[in-house]
């Protein structure tokens, strides 16, 4: 898969965004890149896997069982979470032999892709009016497949969670005090009791720049692009230099 691409026109041409996304055991916490495929004009598969892998990327997230990407994966050694997205979540929620089915035919049909973590649904929640529909299949469908990947006996090596959007927090700051907002409580908290059972990490997507522009007038740009030279939030004896780190924490 040794492509001879040039680096910068796929850097352009790529809608790749960091991966913030970070677990309730902070020691789990990782940095990757998402892989986006909606625009015209994009790389191959191909090519965007040896951009990784020019760049040292060893992370990877797909918000759905692309065949191509998956293909293109092979061998990498590129470390990936697997999306199953918000409108199969229903199907995989009420059939066990569905969820057998979908990691036959996303997971184990590619043997040689290091899948580390399936995503079951994308920022689902009660106040999300976008996504509110899907709550009632999220655990269920975590649920199935769980013991589909068991089944497969992968459950040592994926574990199996659902990413969250930060707007899930009734209260951020200071990230010492960052509580669930009370609206998705008797949604959240079953999914966490399962995670824990399961020694499994909640994903979180925090995106620091949206924040920043949603309250320019309280979050500096530099404290939000990584770039303050000191710290900018005190809280107790953590000090923050930057917007993501302060995210983090309050979950």
């Amino acid at each position: 898969m040794a492509l001879k691409v040039k680096a910068p026109s796929l850097i352009s041409a790529m809608l790749l965004l960091v991966v913030l996304m970070a677990s309730l055991d902070l020691t789990g916490a990782q940095i990757g890149v998402c892989y986006g495929m909606l625009g015209d004009g994009l790389p191959s598969k191909q090519e965007v896997v040896a951009l990784y892998t020019q760049r040292g990327i060893k992370r990877m997230r797909l918000y759905d069982p692309n065949p191509d990407a998956l293909r293109a994966l092979r061998g990498s050694n590129i470390e990936l979470i697997l999306g199953v997205p918000n409108t199969d979540l229903q199907t995989l929620s009420s059939s066990p032999d569905k969820a057998n089915g979908w990691v036959q035919n996303n997971v184990r049909n590619y043997g040689n892709v290091k899948f580390r973590y399936i995503a079951v649904g994308n920022e689902v929640s009660p106040s999300n009016g976008n996504t509110a529909q899907f709550v009632p299949y999220v655990l269920p469908a975590m649920q199935n497949l769980f013991a589909a990947v068991k089944a497969a006996g992968l459950g040592g090596q994926i574990k199996v969670s659902t990413a969250v959007d930060f707007g899930i927090l009734g209260q951020s700051s200071p990230p010492s005090k960052g509580a669930f907002r009370d609206d998705v409580r008797s949604f959240l908290d079953p999914i966490i009791r399962f995670l824990t059972t399961n020694q499994a990490p909640l994903l979180v997507n925090i995106y620091p720049y949206f924040s920043y522009v949603g309250n320019p007038a309280d979050i500096k740009l530099d404290f939000a692009l990584f770039t303050a030279s000191k710290v900018v939030v005190q809280d107790g004896s953590n000090g923050y230099q930057n917007l993501f780190d302060a995210m983090l924490d309050s979950v």
